[in-house]
């Protein structure tokens, strides 16, 4: 007890996977102009990604609603963005249904990552 090993489990993914992932569901690869593109545009509510994680998403960002502090969405500056399959899977479901109403399509999710991962 207290060395904290068997506390958290290795990561099962990674940025660069999960792009590779959704660019082969989509067809094509992600593509990080239209990525921030779709980032920061509203898609018919209130809220933007960027509302919430902030542009660039490169600094903790703030929950729009509830004000809860949000790490960075950003790869390069959050070593445990999108490293655990299931709470990517969460994330995008949950964000998604947010900002949009619907789940997005593999090709919206490709360009994000190809956004997210393009920042340095």
């Amino acid at each position: 007890m207290g060395s904290g090993l068997g506390i958290s489990q290795a990561a099962d993914t990674s940025p660069a996977v999960q792009l590779a992932h959704w660019s082969a569901q989509a067809g094509n690869p992600g593509n990080a102009a239209r990525g921030q593109g779709f980032f920061n545009a509203q898609h018919g509510g209130e809220w933007s990604c960027a509302s919430c994680h902030g542009t660039p998403p490169t600094k903790d960002g703030k929950h729009a609603n509830t004000g809860k502090v949000i790490p960075p969405l950003a790869p390069a500056f959050n070593a445990k963005a999108f490293t655990d399959t299931a709470k990517v899977d969460k994330w995008f479901k949950r964000n998604c249904n947010d900002v949009l109403s619907r789940e997005c399509s593999a090709a919206e999710k490709a360009d994000v990552m190809a956004y997210l991962n393009s920042l340095k």
